[in-house]
């Protein structure tokens, strides 16, 4: 199936929102973007992605809060995208122990308003955001889509977990073609603030220690951005269909009766915490400071995606190595800081 236009990307000034948009721009399509620029790391490095994105004739934007049902309404009703790509939430696990309501704000009756959205201007296709976050308590490596997800450890995998859930609800009873993504460890240029390559980058070059948790028994399957949007691009091309041998006696938790997928994105190649300190201080040509400190409260020693669903149905087959990726992210921070 060809990508349908225009494409409404929530989360547009976000960090894999704005690189979506710029994929899809680039190749000719029209993109609406909505954001609500919220503070909850620097805006001026929303602004300033969102500043490209407006360079492009087929980028419209709407500064809007997913909370507002009837602008969210309204927007579905005058553009009717036949694509959704919804990346907007408020991200974080350790955020969300101390701000739990706007977890409930954002990830629940925001993602309910664009249920509401699809459901009463029907759409082709709509791709959402889930998380690594929701294995939780699952220890068995690599995470499979297959296994079930009912043990989460922090409030936001729990309100990831419930947009899949929600999302089946919708695809069963009005049958909305419905694919969530669970996103392994994003980094890349334009990354978020408050994710561990950037605190890092920033802490090393200002000569302040840096925080390793789990006293550096860490393993996170990092996974480039590029990586990630050439799987998300790749998925809105194939709308799901219900699977014919799905069975209620042994329900398989990614896939359904109704137009339902899940699917993990990641790298497949997790890398110990202390080797990807090393390739940053490899590219910043500086040793970091290592404060050592025992795991945080809702963070897990390990992840891994098991992304075979994901190739068999699109060729997904993730191709930066760590070193590459982290050469890439040091250079644009150096140039947009002029460090």
């Amino acid at each position: 199936m060809a990508i349908s236009e225009p494409i409404l990307v929530t989360g547009a000034a976000g960090f894999i929102g704005y690189h979506l948009s710029m994929r899809l721009l680039r190749e000719g399509l029209s993109v609406i973007g909505l954001d609500n620029l919220n503070p909850y790391y620097d805006v001026r490095l929303k602004e300033a992605r969102l500043a490209i994105l407006k360079e492009y004739p087929t980028f419209s934007f709407y500064k809007m809060d997913l909370r507002s049902t009837d602008e969210i309404l309204d927007i579905f009703r005058k553009t009717k995208p036949p694509i959704v790509v919804h990346l907007a939430a408020q991200a974080g696990v350790r955020y969300s122990i101390t701000n739990p309501f706007s977890y409930v704000d954002a990830n629940l009756i925001g993602f309910m308003n664009i249920l509401e959205g699809c459901r009463h201007n029907p759409v082709q296709h709509l791709v959402f955001a889930s998380s690594s976050s929701v294995y939780g308590a699952n220890t068995r490596l690599p995470f499979s889509v297959h296994d079930n997800v009912d043990h989460p450890i922090s409030l936001y995998a729990a309100t990831k977990k419930a947009n899949e859930l929600m999302a089946h609800a919708y695809a069963a009873l009005y049958g909305i073609p419905a694919t969530g993504l669970r996103f392994f460890t994003v980094y890349g240029p334009w990354g978020r603030p408050d994710m561990a390559l950037f605190i890092f980058t920033r802490s090393i070059l200002e000569g302040k220690p840096i925080d390793v948790y789990n006293y550096g028994k860490m393993k996170r399957d990092f996974t480039y951005i590029d990586d990630i949007v050439e799987g998300v691009v790749r998925i809105m091309a194939k709308p799901p269909s219900p699977n014919r041998d799905w069975r209620g006696e042994r329900p398989d938790p990614a896939s359904s009766f109704a137009p339902y997928r899940i699917y993990n994105i990641g790298n497949h190649n997790p890398v110990d915490l202390l080797t990807f300190i090393q390739c940053l201080e490899k590219h910043l040509g500086k040793e970091a400071q290592k404060n050592f400190l025992p795991l945080q409260a809702g963070d897990v020693p390990a992840t891994c995606a098991d992304i075979s669903d994901l190739m068999a149905e699109v060729g997904f087959c993730p191709s930066t190595p760590v070193e590459e990726g982290i050469k890439k992210f040091v250079d644009w921070y150096k140039e947009f800081y002029g460090v």
